[in-house]
C-alpha cells in the first residue's frame, strides 16, 4: 500500500469512529502522537521531543509524546487534517500551511512584513503573538489548539538554473511555493511561476525538474538535501514564517485543566529552547552548502524585491491593516 494510500485510510478510519482519541484519567496513560514534515534531530522536531520528555517526567509517564518526524504521516495538508479529527495529537506546522484554513494568520505570510528575525521573535514572544494564536484556537473551522510559536529563519529562494542576484533573474523560474494564494501571487509578482506542491514532494521535483526551484530557510534546504539538487541559493530573505505547534482540539478537550496547564507551560518552554536551537542548526546549515559548493548568493538591496511584491500587499493589505499595523509598530 502506498504511503499516501494508507494516510487516507488511516484518516477515514480515524473519522469513523466517534472519538479516535481516548481521555487519559488520573489512572490511565496517554501517548500523543507528535507530527513534523521536518527530520529527526531537526530544531522543531527536537523541542518537541523535549517537551515529551518533561510531559512524561511531570506526570511519572501517564502522559508520553511519541514523535514522527520526516512526513512520516503525511505532508503538511494531510497532517493537519488528521489533527482536526483527533488521529494526531500535537502538530509543528508552518503559518503558511494555516492560512488557507485561519485567514487571519495570513497576516504573518506577508512578504517583508518583519524587518528581522528580531522583529518576528518580539511579536511571537509578546501580546501580539498570543493574539494569534488565540485566533487559531478560537477559530471554528480550524479544530487545533494553538500552543506556541517556533522559529524558522527567514525563506529564500533557491534553483538548479543560475544565480538569482536581481528580480529579473526570477524570471521564468517555475519555484514551488507552500500552498497558499498569497505565496503563489507573490512568487508570480516576481516573476516567477509560483507552483503549489507539498513539501515532502519539493525533493524529487527538483531532481526530475518538474520545477526549478523552491524557496525555504537554510536548514530546510540542506537537511532535507535540496541543496544536493539546486546549487543556487539566493538570500532574497522575502518571507519569515513562524511555525506553530498545535494541539487537536478534539483531543484537547479531554484532558484536565491541570493536563492542559502543563502541556501549554512546556510548550512555551519549547518555544525557547527550539529558538537557540534554530540559532546553531542554521549556522551549520549554511556551512554544509558552502562545504557542497553550493552558490550563496547575497542581495544586499532587497529594495526592487520589495517593490516587485506591491501588488501582492495591495490585494491582501487592506484585510489586515490592523494587525499589520500592530506588527509594524512593535519596537
Amino acid at each position: 500500500m502506498k504511503r499516501r494510500d494508507f494516510i487516507k485510510l488511516s484518516v477515514g478510519l480515524a473519522s469513523a469512529t466517534t472519538l479516535p482519541f481516548a481521555p487519559a484519567s488520573a489512572q490511565s496513560k496517554a501517548v500523543f502522537k507528535a507530527s513534523d514534515v521536518q527530520p529527526a534531530g531537526y530544531p522543531t522536531v527536537a523541542a518537541t521531543e523535549s517537551l515529551g520528555k518533561k510531559l512524561a517526567a511531570a506526570t511519572n509517564g501517564r502522559l508520553s509524546l511519541q514523535m514522527y518526524p520526516s512526513a512520516q504521516l503525511g505532508g503538511e495538508k494531510e497532517t493537519i487534517e488528521q489533527t482536526q479529527i483527533g488521529a494526531i495529537q500535537m502538530l509543528r506546522v508552518s503559518a503558511g500551511a494555516l492560512g488557507p484554513i485561519v485567514d487571519e494568520i495570513n497576516v504573518v505570510n506577508m512578504p517583508f512584513l518583519f524587518k528581522s528575525i528580531a522583529h518576528s521573535e518580539k511579536m511571537m514572544d509578546g501580546p501580539v503573538g498570543q493574539d494569534l494564536l488565540d485566533r487559531i484556537t478560537a477559530h471554528p473551522n480550524a479544530g487545533l489548539v494553538a500552543l506556541c510559536w517556533m522559529n524558522s529563519g527567514a525563506r529564500s529562494i533557491y534553483n538548479t538554473k543560475h544565480p538569482i542576484r536581481t528580480v529579473a533573474d526570477i524570471k521564468g523560474l517555475k519555484i514551488r511555493v507552500i500552498g497558499n494564494p498569497i505565496f503563489i501571487d507573490m512568487m508570480n509578482a516576481l516573476g516567477g511561476n509560483g507552483i503549489a506542491m507539498g513539501y515532502d514532494q519539493v525533493f524529487s521535483a527538483l531532481q526530475t525538474g518538474v520545477i526549478d526551484g523552491a524557496e525555504n530557510n537554510p536548514p530546510s534546504y540542506v537537511f532535507s538535501n535540496h541543496y544536493t539538487a539546486a546549487k543556487y541559493y539566493s538570500l532574497t530573505e522575502h518571507l519569515v514564517i513562524p511555525e506553530v505547534l498545535a494541539f487537536s482540539k478534539r483531543a484537547w478537550t479531554s484532558l484536565s485543566a491541570d493536563d492542559q496547564t502543563l502541556i501549554k507551560k512546556f510548550a512555551r518552554e519549547a518555544q525557547m529552547e527550539e529558538r537557540e536551537l534554530w540559532k546553531k542548526y542554521e549556522s551549520e546549515a549554511m556551512e554544509k552548502a558552502k562545504a557542497a559548493g553550493c552558490e550563496i548568493i547575497p542581495i544586499p538591496d532587497k529594495a526592487p524585491f520589495q517593490a516587485a511584491v506591491k501588488p501582492v500587499w495591495d490585494k491582501y493589505g487592506p484585510k489586515y491593516q490592523e494587525m499589520i499595523k500592530r506588527i509594524q509598530e512593535i519596537a
